[in-house]
C-alpha cells in the first residue's frame, strides 16, 4: 500500500525539551491524533553521521561518514533512490549536505541550490548552505520560509516523499545551551510555526513524522554517548500503529519504516525493521 509521507527533522533537540516545550505536538498526542516515542541516534551522534544513517539505515561504521567535515556522495541505497526507482517523486528542503550525500557532490551553489530533475534520486531539491556559520551568526534560514517551500513542493510539484531539515534549534543550542529562557522561547516558537503546516500537510493527504537527528547535552554538545546527546522524540501523524509508548526506537529503523509506509521494498542493505505497521 502506497502512502505519501513527509519527514521533518528539527536538528539537535534533546528528548526532554521535545516533551516539555512543544505544546502543539504534545496536544495532538494527548488528543489521540499523534503518537510519540523516544528514539536513540547512532554513534557518533554528530549531525552529518546521523543524516547519512537516517536515509540509508546504516551505521557510520558502515557508511563511513565520521564527522561534519567529510561530505561525499554515498554509494548505498537510500530512501530517495528507492522511492524514485518505484516511480515516486521526492523532495528535499534541507542543508546542502543532504544533496551531496544523496544526489551529487561536491555541492555547486549555482547548479545545486535549486533543481528539478525527474531522474532523481532527489526529484525536487531546494537547499541552503549556512556558509559563514559561526557563534555570532548562525546563518540559518527562517523556518517559516522552509516550511512554506516544502508545502509548495507538495502542492505544486506533487511530491510523494519529502524531507525538511532545519538547523535553527541545534545552532541556538550550541550557543545558549538548552536549559535557558532563550531555548524555551525558541522551541515554543518552532512549535507554533510548525503546527499550522502539519495541519495543512495532513489535510493534503500526507503522513507526517517530526523528529530530530540527535539531542544535545547541558553544555550544548553532541557526538558522544550520553542520553541527552543521543535521545530525541519522534512524533508520528498517520493511521499506522506503532509499539508501546515506552519502547526505545533505533534511528536505523527510520529508513525501513518510511519505505514501508511509502509501499516501497526495503533494500537488503537496510537491516532495521519498521516500527509502524
Amino acid at each position: 500500500m502506497a502512502n505519501k509521507l513527509l519527514l521533518i527533522i528539527l536538528d539537535g533537540v534533546p528528548y526532554a525539551n521535545w516533551r516539555r516545550l512543544f505544546g502543539n505536538l504534545e496536544g495532538w498526542v494527548e488528543a489521540g491524533e499523534a503518537q510519540v516515542w523516544r528514539m536513540r541516534s547512532v554513534l557518533p551522534s554528530t549531525s552529518a553521521c546521523c543524516y547519512a544513517s537516517i536515509h540509508t539505515g546504516l551505521t557510520p561504521q558502515v557508511h563511513r561518514i565520521w564527522d561534519n567535515a567529510d561530505i561525499r556522495r554515498l554509494e548505498f541505497p537510500d530512501i530517495f533512490s528507492e522511492a524514485t526507482k518505484a516511480g515516486m517523486k521526492t523532495g528535499a528542503v534541507t542543508h546542502s549536505y543532504w544533496s551531496e550525500f544523496f544526489n551529487r557532490a561536491p555541492f555547486d551553489v549555482v547548479r545545486d541550490i535549486e533543481y528539478d530533475e525527474p531522474g532523481g534520486p532527489i526529484t525536487h531539491g531546494r537547499f541552503h548552505t549556512m556558509k559563514g556559520y559561526g557563534h555570532d551568526n548562525q546563518m540559518t534560514p527562517a523556518d517559516y520560509d522552509l516550511f512554506g517551500t516544502l508545502t509548495r513542493l507538495c502542492e505544486v510539484k506533487g511530491i510523494d516523499y519529502g524531507i525538511l531539515h532545519t538547523c535553527t534549534l541545534d545552532s541556538m543550542g550550541h550557543r545558549f545551551y538548552h536549559d535557558c529562557e532563550a531555548m524555551d522561547n525558541a522551541c515554543f516558537s518552532m512549535d507554533a510555526t510548525l503546527a499550522p503546516f502539519i495541519d495543512r500537510w495532513r489535510r493534503g493527504g500526507y503522513e507526517v513524522i517530526v523528529t530530530a537527528d540527535h539531542g544535545q547535552d547541558g553544555r550544548g554538545h553532541h557526538g558522544g554517548t550520553g542520553e541527552a546527546q543521543r535521545d530525541f522524540a519522534l512524533y508520528y501523524f498517520g493511521p499506522a500503529e506503532g509499539p508501546a509508548p515506552d519502547v526505545l526506537l533505533d534511528q536505523l529503523q527510520l529508513a525501513p519504516t518510511i519505505l514501508s509506509r511509502l509501499g516501497v521494498p526495503q533494500p537488503e542493505t537496510m537491516k532495521g525493521e519498521s516500527f509502524l505497521f
